[in-house]
């Protein structure tokens, strides 16, 4: 990265606006070019400054973030990293992606304490990151999705599992593909989207709410069945285990702990490869870093099938592009088409 970033911040308190430009101002990368006091404030400093990325907090008085989220994106998007406390409303916090926001990174407090610069790291590789991303579209895609309806078919059963790994742009993405899986769907899926603990439960009903399929949050010893989506909760691990009679059910654990993310894309991924063996169709989707490659592998190695998100629709090509540029992927397939292809292999 050769070129500075323009950021403005919105938030309400004053000290998280001192403290969240000192963060950014780590970066040589990253400028603030201004701050927002309010969602009101804020529309009139982005059309004064025309920033790169813009952060922005979600419970504010006035013109909260969701609004500012919605009035920005219809007048002209911008990438926008929500940076909420919003522990004790994951809703809002979903809604404000649905709005158009690429990104969030959560407050590790409500409180003016230097708690706040727990997030330098993560805050800073995400404004980079939605610095690139395509947000005309994903705006359009935020308010377009909708269930498909999908003529009855007769299916090969080549497979016996979908996994599908995901990160940045996540939330939207996954919306542009299992509600357009048709309700007779004959094998489980299982995916992992990184997110902080506290939000895939409620995503899982938002999924499920626009989905022919069931998609539920994963609970321990949950029996892996045909036309259930199962979502990794945040924190711990999804795995599988085989039972002595066959039957294939779900394994949570905090385990490995040296891994970058909980639940790992990597760690679903082998334990899919082990379990299923050839019949193993792994789907690697918009995301930063690398999460996803070395599962692969695994799934390459017993003979699976893997398919990456192509660049062009990708929010962040980080995943994918680890995958498909290690000769790991099987095909490179437009988000528009991934459902199509998924169902097409099965």
């Amino acid at each position: 990265m050769n070129r500075v970033i323009r950021v403005v911040v919105v938030d309400d308190s004053a000290y998280v606006r001192k403290v969240m430009k000192e963060m950014l101002s780590r970066s040589p990368f990253l400028e603030v070019a201004g701050t927002a006091r309010d969602g009101e404030d804020a529309m009139e400093v982005v059309e004064r400054v025309k920033p790169d990325v813009v952060t922005c907090d979600l419970i504010m008085p006035g013109v909260d973030g969701v609004e500012f989220i919605r009035r920005q994106m219809a007048l002209r998007p911008v990438p926008i990293v929500v940076v909420s406390i919003a522990t004790e409303s994951s809703e809002r916090v979903l809604t404000a992606l649905d709005a158009g926001a690429v990104d969030f990174v959560q407050k590790p407090t409500a409180l003016a304490t230097d708690r706040m610069l727990e997030i330098a790291d993560d805050l800073i590789a995400k404004v980079k990151a939605a610095s690139e991303a395509p947000v005309g579209r994903l705006f359009k895609r935020s308010v377009t999705a909708a269930v498909a309806e999908s003529p009855k078919r007769t299916f090969a059963n080549r497979f016996d599992v979908v996994v599908i790994g995901v990160s940045t742009g996540g939330p939207q993405a996954l919306k542009a593909v299992i509600p357009r899986l048709p309700a007779d769907f004959p094998v489980p899926v299982a995916i992992v989207l990184h997110m902080p603990v506290g939000y895939t439960a409620a995503y899982a009903q938002r999924l499920n709410d626009a989905s022919g399929l069931t998609v539920i949050e994963a609970r321990e010893g949950e029996e892996v069945r045909p036309g259930v989506v199962l979502v990794a909760p945040a924190g711990r691990h999804l795995t599988f285990r085989r039972d002595a009679d066959g039957m294939v059910r779900t394994w949570l654990d905090v385990s490995p702990l040296d891994t970058p993310h909980k639940p790992s894309v990597d760690v679903l991924f082998q334990s899919a490869a082990e379990v299923y063996g050839a019949r193993v169709l792994g789907v690697v989707m918009t995301g930063m870093g690398d999460d996803g490659r070395a599962g692969s592998a695994w799934i390459k190695a017993r003979s699976g099938t893997v398919l990456t998100e192509s660049e062009d629709t990708c929010i962040v090509y980080g995943m994918p592009r680890s995958v498909f540029e290690a000769g790991l992927s099987d095909a490179s397939i437009p988000l528009e088409r991934l459902a199509d292809a998924i169902v097409e292999r099965i």
